[in-house]
């Protein structure tokens, strides 16, 4: 190829990519690389569930290990992306026996599926606070798209003079959906574990 003619060509592919930088930035709101990253502080925060025993009374438990990441502008929700990591076998109901029981293959079976992950996908919501978050909660080897509507409050000053957050929220799931399927039946009728689960999140992130 000519010199004089490849020069040309380097300036019209420079050029038109270029454009395509420039357009996907106003698409964006010119805010390419606004959000924040932040990590959760466990101790200010808590997964937890609700289930019904006996169809009478409710039995709560929560994870004790776990890890996330939440990346949050609060001048633009659709840039909200979190991702949740949870080690299965630290499921605490402060009962040794029925945590072991859960942790079995009965249930969640935490040495064939050790992690509970969360990974959303989208976000709706507004500058007031107020979310949904849509993604993919994969447990016990089934993975699920589930929403859960939030209040995201912050960010304010920490102690330490960094951004701080709080997340809090709670959707209900089914456990049947994921395979989580024991259950016994009760002579009064009804079962002994109930199927739906509620879980409720609060969450304390600190920017990093």
């Amino acid at each position: 190829m000519d010199k004089s003619k490849k020069n040309i060509f380097d300036v019209v592919r420079y050029g038109i990519m270029a454009g395509i930088l420039m357009v996907s930035f106003l698409l964006s709101g010119g805010r390419a690389g606004a959000a924040d990253t932040f990590q959760i502080d466990r101790a200010h925060s808590s997964l937890g569930f609700a289930v019904k025993h006996l169809t009478v009374s409710t039995v709560k438990g929560e994870f004790t290990d776990y890890s996330a990441t939440i990346q949050f502008d609060p001048k633009d929700p659709s840039a909200f992306v979190a991702e949740v990591n949870i080690k299965t076998s630290s499921i605490d109901t402060r009962q040794q026996k029925r945590d072991e029981h859960l942790r079995s293959a009965d249930f969640f079976d935490a040495e064939k599926f050790p992690t509970i992950s969360f990974k959303s996908k989208k976000v709706q919501g507004n500058e007031a606070g107020s979310y949904v978050i849509t993604g993919d909660l994969t447990m016990h080897g089934v993975t699920k798209e589930i929403s859960i509507p939030v209040m995201i409050s912050g960010p304010v000053k920490g102690p330490m003079g960094g951004d701080v957050i709080g997340l809090s929220g709670e959707t209900t799931i089914n456990r049947q959906d994921f395979g989580i399927s024991w259950n016994k039946a009760l002579d009064s009728g009804g079962w002994m574990v109930g199927d739906e689960v509620k879980i409720s999140v609060n969450l304390e992130a600190h920017k990093k």
